[in-house]
């Protein structure tokens, strides 16, 4: 099978900033004792960005992508298959994040409640890096369940 052209790896390795931008919050606490860190937060600053100024950014670029670019079938299938396989990830970390208020709220700042917020924090740029470095090399990034699911909506 022949690797997708640059201009479709591109767009398929930018697909994972929404993700990204959702993960940011959860690495708070180790943004001060790793500073380098942030670093790694500016390339999703314009999807924070659009979230934050657009009202209900979040759902309206979800909506954008979800039926603009997976419902398209125009649309080349490995950007399909990533943006896909992003908003997915991103799902999650959005249920993740109410789970954190909701359930694990009245705990406060403790240790236990960081800690979990830097497992997903360090999960999440595990995930998206590999899925990043996957596509730019042409390659499918197969997580678990995830491309299983992502395959059975596209066909």
């Amino acid at each position: 099978m022949q690797d997708p052209p640059l201009w479709q790896r591109l767009l398929g390795a930018l697909a994972y900033l929404l993700p990204w931008s959702d993960a940011i919050p959860f690495g708070q606490a180790l943004f001060g004792p790793l500073p380098w860190l942030r670093w790694l937060t500016l390339p999703a600053l314009p999807v924070l960005q659009l979230q934050q100024t657009v009202p209900l950014g979040g759902l309206v670029l979800f909506l954008v992508l979800f039926l603009a670019v997976v419902r398209n079938p125009q649309v080349p299938y490995p950007i399909r298959f990533n943006v896909l396989q992003a908003i997915l990830i991103d799902i999650v970390l959005v249920l993740l994040s109410l789970a954190f208020n909701i359930l694990l709220g009245p705990l406060g700042g403790s240790f236990l409640v960081r800690t979990l917020q830097n497992t997903v924090f360090l999960g999440a740029l595990l995930l998206v890096l590999f899925a990043v470095i996957q596509n730019l090399r042409g390659q499918t990034a197969e997580i678990p369940t995830v491309s299983e699911a992502v395959r059975m909506q596209l066909f």
